[in-house]
């Protein structure tokens, strides 16, 4: 008969070896399933962008991909760190279950210089909400169609671009693109780039941002 001590040993052995991940693949699976679900609920996640309303910057007509952006969830809903300029997934204030890509381009207390469709020429952006865009804002739906959304909408923060192949880690600095017209791939991403670049300062123009103290 095995000892009392033997027992109990033997015992806890086996609790660990129930607690040890299967070597069969679908245990595999169900053993990362929640840090899967962690991370991707409350640090990363990736998101196919669809359409066109945020060329040059995501999916330019130059690619033959929809992009697959890394998006950061953490900076959003634990930091809450918004910032003009960002680009965010955020759930459209029309549907809920509809993703939008876009541009934060002003935040509370900024006046913001509408585009058509929105009624008012100007329009000051009250506390706790934003006025987003898409790069392509005539190819958008967008705060000048539904105007300022809540922070609470917004989910996470473009961090980098990680399909296609060709455009990894990409995200516009036009500043310091080469211009080298002599190579065809170079002129094209120095045009894309300049093209953004253009966009930039014209939203800049359309935005009299508030002091950051009121934010």
């Amino acid at each position: 008969m095995m000892p009392p001590q033997h027992r109990q040993a033997s015992a806890w052995l086996k609790a660990v070896n129930l607690l040890k991940p299967s070597t069969t693949p679908g245990w595999r699976y169900v053993y990362w399933f929640p840090t899967v679900f962690v991370v991707s609920n409350y640090f990363y996640n990736l998101k196919i962008v669809s359409g066109r309303s945020m060329q040059p910057t995501l999916n330019p007509d130059a690619s033959l991909w929809r992009d697959v952006g890394l998006f950061n969830r953490y900076a959003i809903h634990t930091k809450l760190d918004f910032n003009r300029d960002d680009i965010v997934a955020l759930r459209s204030p029309e549907d809920p279950n509809r993703i939008l890509v876009k541009r934060i381009v002003a935040l509370a207390g900024d006046r913001v210089k509408t585009l058509p469709p929105y009624p008012n020429p100007e329009v000051v952006v009250p506390q706790g909400q934003a006025w987003i865009e898409g790069d392509e804002p005539f190819h958008s739906d967008d705060s000048n169609r539904f105007g300022p959304v809540p922070l609470s909408l917004i989910e996470s923060r473009l961090v980098a671009v990680v399909w296609p192949p060709s455009r990894f880690g990409h995200q516009f600095q036009p500043t310091i693109v080469d211009k080298d017209i002599s190579n065809p791939n170079k002129h094209s991403a120095y045009r894309l780039a300049m093209a953004e670049l253009e966009r930039q300062r014209w939203r800049t123009t359309r935005v009299a941002a508030a002091p950051r103290s009121s934010l």
